[in-house]
């Protein structure tokens, strides 16, 4: 008789059975299936993610490199002041632009710092004195940052603060523009075009004490109120000046030769992997990497993804659990199912029929349920992925904020003022929280093949224990 009739009535004949291995490999086809589809998700947004933010290489100055070079040594510092690191460790802009040409470099940033000691015509702005006998020596000085683009600045991007008359500063500004937060314009009575003096904010001897003059080109407003309580001058956000690189460096006590020195560069590339070719390109430019190492900081690209990656984990570990149990199980039920049917089997042994064939009758059995399984998972696994990727990525999600909530508090120890850390140049961005799920035919021939594999497994480790015996055996001996 041929075996697929055979297996057709039986299924029939057995309804209770046939449901109750379909119902089993639904629960197992279903698992498998939104952890695929988990996955598969997690993998689109990942690479989405790389697209959008790629990775980002810092180049900064290495004093430990600095000093293991040898040119510290004061020998090519003409007359360079003891106690500083001198030329040999200026990050120079002209040098940072020929970098930002290479072919795998995205876009670039830099930043530089500096400091201005107020004159005779222009004036901090400080609501309230400091108190009496206190040394503000260090203190009374307007923060100077020097910008490649005054849009970038994370305090213009999160809106803490906007412009409200002229322009910011951009890669075309020149080194004698400056942009002011309102009040000092207020107290100092300018508006745009006027002509503003400040000193270089270097207390070191040998340091230039003259009077510079800048053009204010725009007026900008920062949304922190006074505390009504007496506050650094240069701590003050009202103090906060922003110029160009050339500017802050020569308000700084830096050389401007070169296009102003760099307190740090950063290149934005489109892949990780790019990274080696970036620093061929930068020796090629002339740059010292064991001074100015280049290093990727990947955070953006972590944050984006770190939930949905750890969601993504544990749905191939549930994958794996669900597969093995589900085999484990499966193989279980279709043992008792063989001993249950150990007449039928001796019979047809004894009437002339292969072993294999009756294995292949109850292969089919089992295929045929997890056939009927798979097609009804593929209806129900994309809401019931969704729903629960979303609801495991969700938690991620917040243990990842708390996380960078209690890193954001943590000192950072380079820098020499034990601040907190306060981020960088680049967007903040927040963690994917929601999963794209798309039900695919890769994903339906995944789980069709991880169904049909236990549907195999589960019917031929049982089943070649019991059709080793001989139908005698079978039938008088029963297991």
């Amino acid at each position: 008789m041929n075996l697929f009739k055979r297996a057709w009535w039986r299924l029939t004949g057995a309804p209770g059975k046939t449901l109750m291995l379909v119902g089993l490999f639904f629960v197992i086809c279903t698992l498998v299936l939104s952890g695929f589809l988990i996955q598969s998700a997690a993998a689109r947004a990942a690479n989405s993610a790389k697209k959008s933010v790629g990775a980002v290489a810092t180049m900064q100055l290495d004093v430990n490199g600095l000093l293991a070079s040898g040119k510290n040594n004061g020998s090519e510092g003409h007359g360079q002041i003891p106690g500083t690191i001198g030329s040999a460790g200026d990050l120079q802009r002209d040098l940072v632009d020929k970098i930002c040409t290479s072919s795998v470099v995205a876009d670039c940033n830099y930043t530089a710092d500096g400091a201005a000691f107020p004159t005779g015509t222009t004036k901090l702005y400080q609501p309230v004195p400091a108190p009496a006998g206190q040394d503000t020596t260090g203190t009374d000085l307007f923060k100077v940052d020097g910008v490649r683009k005054l849009n970038e600045v994370s305090a213009f991007r999160n809106g803490d603060s906007k412009m409200i008359a002229g322009k910011g500063i951009g890669p075309d500004t020149e080194k004698d523009e400056i942009v002011v937060e309102e009040r000092v314009a207020e107290d100092n009575k300018l508006r745009i075009g006027d002509k503003v003096k400040l000193k270089i904010g270097e207390l070191m001897p040998g340091v230039d004490k003259s009077e510079h003059a800048f053009k204010v080109i725009g007026i900008y407003k920062n949304t922190m109120a006074d505390t009504g309580q007496y506050v650094p001058a240069m701590m003050d956000p009202a103090n906060q000046v922003y110029t160009n690189i050339e500017g802050a460096s020569l308000l700084g006590g830096k050389t401007t030769d070169g296009g102003g020195t760099l307190k740090s560069a950063t290149f934005k590339l489109n892949d990780p992997h790019d990274l080696e070719q970036l620093k061929e390109d930068a020796k090629k430019a002339g740059a010292d990497l064991q001074i100015f190492p280049i290093s990727v900081n990947d955070k953006q690209y972590k944050t984006l993804v770190g939930p949905i990656t750890r969601t993504a984990s544990f749905a191939t570990v549930t994958v794996w659990l669900v597969a093995v149990a589900g085999t484990i199980i499966l193989a279980l039920i279709v043992a008792s199912h063989l001993r249950e049917r150990r007449g039928e089997l001796g019979i047809l042994l004894s009437l002339g029929e292969k072993k294999p064939k009756l294995l292949g009758q109850h292969l089919i059995e089992v295929v045929a349920c997890s056939v009927i399984a798979i097609g009804l998972a593929g209806v129900g696994s994309q809401f019931i992925s969704g729903a629960i990727g979303n609801k495991l990525l969700a938690g991620e999600v917040d243990s990842a904020k708390k996380e960078a909530e209690n890193e954001n508090l943590q000192p950072d120890h380079s820098d020499p003022s034990g601040m907190s850390k306060q981020g960088d140049d680049r967007p903040a961005v927040d963690p994917i929280d929601s999963l794209d799920v798309h039900l695919g035919p890769a994903d339906i021939a995944k789980v069709g093949a991880t169904g049909l594999g236990i549907a195999t497994l589960a019917t031929l480790v049982p089943g070649a224990r019991i059709l080793r015996l001989n139908p005698r055996d079978i039938l008088t001996k029963g297991d």
